[in-house]
């Protein structure tokens, strides 16, 4: 029986400060209980055991005792929840930034100022966040840019002890999209670049060939983001690469279905296991961090390479037949873990309307036949099912601004959506902090199915996410200890070990006449880049300039350098690959008449879509473009916005007046090589590392063994024949050393490599 609520007098042997008013209480054989000492909670006691009274009734719940499965502290927490409770845990929120930004993406204010006026710590949380924690009953944050490991930890604490004051005291379950890439260049990876271990992408992952990197990897980020208050991460994104002018192919594992399900096994199992004494229950524990595998049921056939981010890519097609192939990362991944965990805690549907296959013609986070019929009725899945980011929203005022991406369901209103939403089988609304919404498809609910139904319906979903905050141990201890985090985030052994995973990533596509490596203390020219101007999916413009592509004092680590080729013995040109600036549709063109979409290219030089399709698979728009129904772009032409990278290339072959030239190419995704690579004697491809990297394998320190994760087309015909929905069907581009850049192809310095990784992964 419950011996009493114990008092700080009772508890000098067994609590320690956690700092700034956060104390933890050791069990003898359980968990260490950290709680906020202004929160109201107090610790119950039964013999030698401490219990939290998170609802502060003076009792012990069953969801409040550590000892109970999982399962039945969530089904006991529910039953306690009123609809308003259980409709703010379905709340996921708008990205945010520690501290808020003061205009813009991720933004808010501190007492009604911005940040830099208002006096607060970076580690406040911001009026915005108090509102929607309190008055919506949200518990899921996603975060993006955060000042430091220390100042993320302090935030996490300062949250966790303000929700625990709340009813029920239930905790925040932070959220990250991926961090560990070398740089931040989209929404979806906006955290990026920080004081982390620093990782390839997913495609440079994936050209190890080797799972045993992903899943240290996984083990590594999740140690990580747990220092940083982050319990579930939105990873990883398994989509196949068969369309190879996907803007998000760089965060993929490839076109391959078999490499593809391999990797993200890894992946989960590392970021979702604990070992040892870290360990909870059934592989979950204090290092643990929820899966959110996205994104089902595959979001890489997007008709023409368009992003289902805007109106103008909403659509995934599948002419040739091959939708059961883009399932397999999840069903045989994802689904199968080789670990303790079993399943991935969390799946995210994509934006896209895949064409063909749900019979009502709506977007994925709609479908009831993807995610009740097949996902959870086929594949036997009863985890959180989670929407992308704002597919309740309405979308903009034209096909290509950043705003809601209802597909499907335009014309309804955002009540409606989020019902349609919910009876489909999902359980959570990203990008909504808003609990009206909620409530409302709640209401509509009730009045066509009855009041029991939909309770029960919240009920399950409900359970399905407190299970996700229980099982990471947040109920029984939220808090970390900043100083600790400092020390674990980008420690050097992460550092090391992500370092690694970039040299084995790098893939050697050309090596004519041995050039490579380039020993000794050679004197290397590097060509400055111009950068043209461009534009973020927030319309925040970076204005032309010119300047080195890499940082040169690292060259000057290896090589000496000159400004003058005629000094140098060879030259390094860095170049990333074409960019689409428009990336399919332009409003130029729509106003001008045109139907508004473009060619997305793979090569830098001028492109017409001679080859294109007369008839696009689907179109349709019924809000902002009602009347176009062809999204052909036969005939247009485009040139990449980075065509003066070709140039540079050339140019440089031309002064170098024959020494040898090697390229090092930053690839986001295919392209095409015939435009330069006759010209150059060295060729490198990467999918984001850093240019200590490419040094070490240019210098000849380490070896390359990276594998190509996709094919590089012939040409563009090639890319406009192809499927969007199968691997392997274009005709591959041969160099002038007889080498095809197919899906696999890669050299060390004694030519193309031939391991068992070529034969367990193969076309």
């Amino acid at each position: 029986m419950i011996k009493g609520i114990i008092t700080l007098s009772l508890l000098l042997g067994v609590m320690h400060s956690y700092g700034q008013n956060y104390l933890t209480i050791a069990n003898p054989k359980g968990p260490t209980l950290g709680y906020a000492s202004n929160s109201g909670v107090k610790i119950l006691r039964i013999g030698k055991l401490h219990f939290k009274d998170l609802n502060k009734n003076g009792k012990l719940d069953k969801y409040e005792d550590w000892r109970l499965p999982i399962e039945e502290r969530a089904k006991d927490l529910v039953s306690k929840m009123t609809v308003a409770q259980m409709a703010g845990l379905m709340l996921y929120s708008l990205h945010q930034a520690i501290p808020s930004h003061e205009g813009g993406f991720a933004s808010g204010t501190y007492n009604g100022q911005p940040f830099s006026k208002s006096g607060a710590a970076p580690s406040d949380i911001s009026d915005q966040q108090k509102q929607f924690l309190k008055n919506d009953q949200l518990r899921h944050i996603l975060i993006t840019t955060v000042a430091s490991p220390a100042v993320a930890a302090t935030w996490n604490n300062n949250v966790q002890a303000y929700v625990e004051s709340l009813p029920l005291g239930i905790p925040v379950n932070n959220s990250s999209d991926p961090r560990h890439v070398t740089q931040s260049n989209a929404e979806f990876n906006a955290g990026a670049g920080g004081a982390i271990s620093q990782w390839p992408d997913g495609l440079g992952l994936a050209a190890t060939f080797d799972p045993g990197i992903v899943l240290q990897f996984g083990s590594i980020a999740a140690r990580e983001y747990r220092a940083l208050g982050i319990t579930t991460a939105l990873s990883p994104q398994v989509d196949l690469a068969t369309e190879p002018r996907w803007y998000r192919l760089i965060s993929t594992f490839g076109e391959s279905p078999a490499l593809s399900a391999d990797m993200a096994r890894a992946y989960i199992d590392g970021f979702q296991t604990s070992q040892g004494s870290d360990e909870i229950k059934d592989g979950w524990g204090w290092t643990s961090v929820n899966a959110m595998v996205k994104h089902w049921p595959g979001g890489g056939p997007e008709e023409g390479g368009r992003d289902a981010h805007f109106a103008y890519g909403k659509f995934a097609v599948y002419p040739g037949k091959n939708f059961a192939a883009h399932t397999t990362p999840f069903v045989d991944g994802a689904l199968k873990l080789s670990g303790k965990t079993k399943q991935v805690a969390a799946v995210m549907p994509y934006y896209t309307i895949s064409y063909g296959i749900d019979p009502k013609g709506v977007g994925n986070g709609y479908s009831k036949y993807l995610l009740t019929d097949l996902l959870r009725g086929q594949y036997h899945y009863d985890g959180v099912i989670c929407t992308d980011w704002l597919i309740t929203a309405n979308e903009g005022a034209a096909p290509d601004i950043f705003e809601g991406k209802p597909w499907g369901m335009e014309t309804k209103t955002v009540d409606e959506r989020h019902y349609q939403a919910l009876i489909a089988g999902v359980d959570q609304f990203g990008g909504n902090n808003d609990v009206k919404p909620v409530i409302a498809a709640y209401q509509m609910g009730v009045k066509e199915h009855g009041e029991a139904f939909m309770k029960e319906r919240f009920q399950r979903s409900a359970v399905r996410l407190l299970k996700n905050i229980f099982r990471v141990g947040l109920f029984e201890n939220p808090y970390l200890d900043s100083a600790k985090s400092k020390a674990i985030v980008g420690n050097p052994d992460f550092m090391k070990a992500g370092f690694d995973a970039q040299l084995k990533s790098v893939v050697m596509l050309k090596n004519h006449a041995s050039v490579l490596p380039v020993t000794g203390r050679k004197t290397v020219y590097i060509p400055k880049i111009y950068y043209p101007m461009t534009k973020n999916w927030w319309g925040i413009a970076t204005l032309p300039h010119f300047d080195y592509p890499v940082d040169t004092n690292t060259i000057k680590k290896y090589y000496n350098i000159t400004n003058s080729p005629e000094k140098a013995d060879f030259a390094i040109v860095f170049v990333s690959s074409p960019a689409s600036g428009e990336n399919g549709y332009s409003a130029e063109d729509r106003k001008a008449g045109g139907n508004g979409y473009l060619p997305i290219t793979l090569q830098y030089g001028m492109y017409k879509a001679v080859d294109a399709r007369e008839q696009s698979i689907a179109a349709g728009d019924p809000v902002v473009a009602p009347e176009v129904k062809n999204r052909s772009y036969k005939n247009k032409i485009v040139t990449a916005n980075n065509f003066m990278d070709l140039q540079t290339i050339l140019d440089t072959r031309s002064v170098m007046n024959g020494k040898p030239v090697i390229v090092a190419v930053n690839a986001g995704k295919p392209m095409v090589f015939s435009e330069f690579e006759k010209s150059v004697d060295g060729l490198l491809v990467h999918f984001g590392v850093s240019t200590s990297a490419l040094m070490e394998i240019i210098s000849g320190r380490t070896e390359p063994t990276g594998l190509l994760p996709l094919q590089m087309p012939k040409d563009m015909a090639t890319v406009e024949k192809q499927s969007e929905d199968v691997p392997y069907d274009m005709a591959c581009y041969e160099d002038a050393d007889g080498h095809s850049y197919d899906f696999g192809y890669g050299l060390d310095w004694k030519g193309p490599i031939r391991d068992a990784r070529n034969t367990k992964y193969h076309r």
